[in-house]
């Protein structure tokens, strides 16, 4: 098993940077695949970024290409996600989660869940 918490979100401007970071517990965090999901209100949950459980492989949603970086190191158990030229639209709750199956972008293939944490984008 393994136990996520997520942090680094906050209140920014529009075009600010904010790196998220999540940190796992258990000594098989290597094995996992991680994503960020986002959710804002009154929205479903969205997929935005995962990474394989090398780091070799990622993948992005189309809304954050370019400006969201997804990584992971797997020395310190932690997988980040570096969004740059943020906009009022990327407000919400983010969430990351692990999936013991191959990296997708459908939640429901992700076991793990960390808390969430909120980025709130200001115009």
């Amino acid at each position: 098993q393994v136990q996520l918490v997520a942090s680094g979100g906050g209140l920014v401007q529009a075009g600010a940077s904010l790196r998220l970071s999540c940190a796992a517990s258990g000594r098989t965090f290597s094995t996992y695949a991680m994503g960020w999901f986002r959710q804002a209100p009154g929205k479903e949950r969205e997929f935005v970024a995962r990474i394989s459980w090398s780091g070799a492989l990622t993948y992005y949603a189309d809304s954050v290409k370019g400006r969201f970086t997804i990584s992971r190191d797997n020395a310190e158990n932690t997988v980040y996600l570096q969004m740059n030229k943020l906009k009022p639209e990327d407000t919400a709750v983010y969430s990351c989660a692990a999936s013991s199956n191959r990296p997708s972008d459908s939640a429901y293939e992700y076991g793990y869940w960390g808390q969430g944490t909120q980025v709130t984008v200001s115009s």
